[in-house]
């Protein structure tokens, strides 16, 4: 006998919020989302490329292109009333001057299914 099951959720009360920025940003970032109330994050150094195109170095004398350029890479675990806070805050921050400019970053939001708790085994949204 065949037997068919429901997906264990059809939608995602957690949110991954993933955000690469510039590392000069990084300290001002965790600041302010310490103050709305986002308290665990995770830091991640990242290099990479897109529309800056990279730049030139100068090493030893012989100047060569880089196309990587370091980022910092944020993930930030939240419940759904939290997500639309903490995209605002970063979008805000993250922002070089008041139109923003190639390089600022990204900002990604995931739907996340399941949270585990190591320490205690709590699951789910209490876990964040």
């Amino acid at each position: 006998m065949l037997e068919y099951t429901l997906p264990r959720k059809l939608f995602s009360y957690m949110k991954l919020i993933i955000a690469v920025i510039q590392p000069t940003k990084l300290e001002l970032v965790q600041q302010s989302l310490r103050r709305i109330g986002v308290t665990r994050l995770t830091v991640c150094d990242a290099t990479g490329f897109a529309r800056q195109r990279g730049q030139s170095e100068t090493y030893r004398g012989n100047e060569y292109a880089t196309n990587l350029l370091r980022k910092v890479e944020l993930e930030i675990a939240v419940n759904d009333d939290f997500v639309e806070r903490t995209v605002g805050c970063l979008q805000q921050l993250c922002r070089t001057s008041n139109e923003g400019t190639i390089g600022d970053g990204k900002i990604f939001v995931l739907p996340m299914d399941e949270a585990i708790q190591v320490s205690d085994s709590s699951r789910g949204p209490g876990a964040i």
